[in-house]
């Protein structure tokens, strides 16, 4: 009897060891999140395999051909980026020329009939078959359908050579009309020291008529070149005007009708006249807004990934995959 006892105070005691071990037990590990997106084009037509089919038009033999977005951005990739440049810089620029044609699509239609994007750089990227390369594919297959999304919508993935040490507002590096978006940041470019010296500062020359046309194309008038002196800088120290016979003309497009491979940027650091000619010293290639690709190259160099350097240049922004 006493040894049935025992036995029954035994179980009893385990009983409520095992409801107190259930008890503690740790609670299940929630799901993961479901992978975030971005609201996609609405004309972007999806092919079997789940990635999209753009209609190009292609300069070079004057037809429009169905391609894979990510065959086309292969072609993207090797005309805005050497295909020898670090890997993780390779995949950044992949990242932001991916949601280019994607915000494209979403902005804009091709100049060229029966297209929805072309292979002309005055319509959208620069596209170069011929350098493509195993690194070029490589960097566009790991980074597949990957874009950037600001809230879950597609940004303007701006992004230029070289900073000059400091990367632009949208507003003063592109003259852009809108609100400032509010994804755009004023950072440090962290550029590589490999980047050609003439792009870290440069000095141009310009006859005085050719700086006469380009101002007129700005909005400027004379007969003659008389003077011309910076007037307005932005936010990043960015020239965002001109003073060009006594009347401004804005910098970026003055910029532009003078010849954007001569004078190099609007971070301007003097211009003067003389004997018919201006002289203009300069920092930086490009309009300077969102990533400098020299940037990537040294962010890239330092050992940060495709993720960490696309998201220093925005901010709000997260990488996603949309297909």
């Amino acid at each position: 009897m006493k040894s049935i006892l025992l036995k029954a105070m035994a179980l009893a005691i385990c009983t409520v060891l095992i409801a107190g071990c259930a008890v503690n037990q740790p609670a299940e590990v929630p799901a993961p999140e479901t992978q975030k997106s971005v609201k996609l084009p609405s004309k972007l037509q999806m092919g079997e395999d789940g990635q999209p089919i753009l209609s190009v038009y292609v300069k070079e033999t004057q037809k429009v051909e169905k391609m894979p977005l990510e065959k086309y951005l292969e072609g993207v990739l090797a005309g805005e980026m050497k295909n020898s440049w670090p890997m993780e810089a390779l995949k950044a620029q992949a990242i932001l020329a991916r949601t280019f044609v994607l915000k494209f699509l979403e902005e804009k239609n091709s100049k060229y009939p029966g297209a929805d994007i072309s292979t002309d750089i005055e319509e959208a990227q620069a596209y170069n078959a011929e350098y493509v390369n195993d690194r070029i594919r490589q960097a566009v297959n790991e980074t597949r359908g990957m874009v950037l999304s600001a809230q879950g919508e597609l940004p303007f993935s701006w992004f230029h050579a070289h900073s000059g040490g400091l990367t632009a507002g949208a507003k003063e590096g592109l003259e852009y009309e809108k609100a400032e978006p509010g994804y755009v940041r004023i950072v440090p470019g962290r550029e590589s020291d490999k980047a050609p010296e003439n792009d870290a500062r440069w000095t141009a020359t310009f006859p005085a008529a050719d700086v006469l046309r380009a101002a007129a194309r700005a909005g400027a008038s004379g007969n003659s070149l008389s003077s011309i002196e910076i007037g307005e800088r932005g936010e990043s120290g960015r020239v965002t005007s001109l003073i060009v016979n006594g009347a401004s003309v804005p910098a970026g497009s003055f910029r532009i009708a003078l010849g954007s491979t001569e004078m190099k940027s609007t971070l301007l650091e003097d211009i003067s006249l003389s004997n018919g000619r201006v002289t203009i010293k300069g920092k930086g290639y490009g309009h300077g807004v969102g990533m400098s690709q020299w940037g990537a190259y040294g962010m890239a160099e330092a050992g940060e990934k495709a993720e960490q350097i696309v998201t220093y240049y925005f901010t709000g922004v997260e990488v996603v995959r949309a297909w």
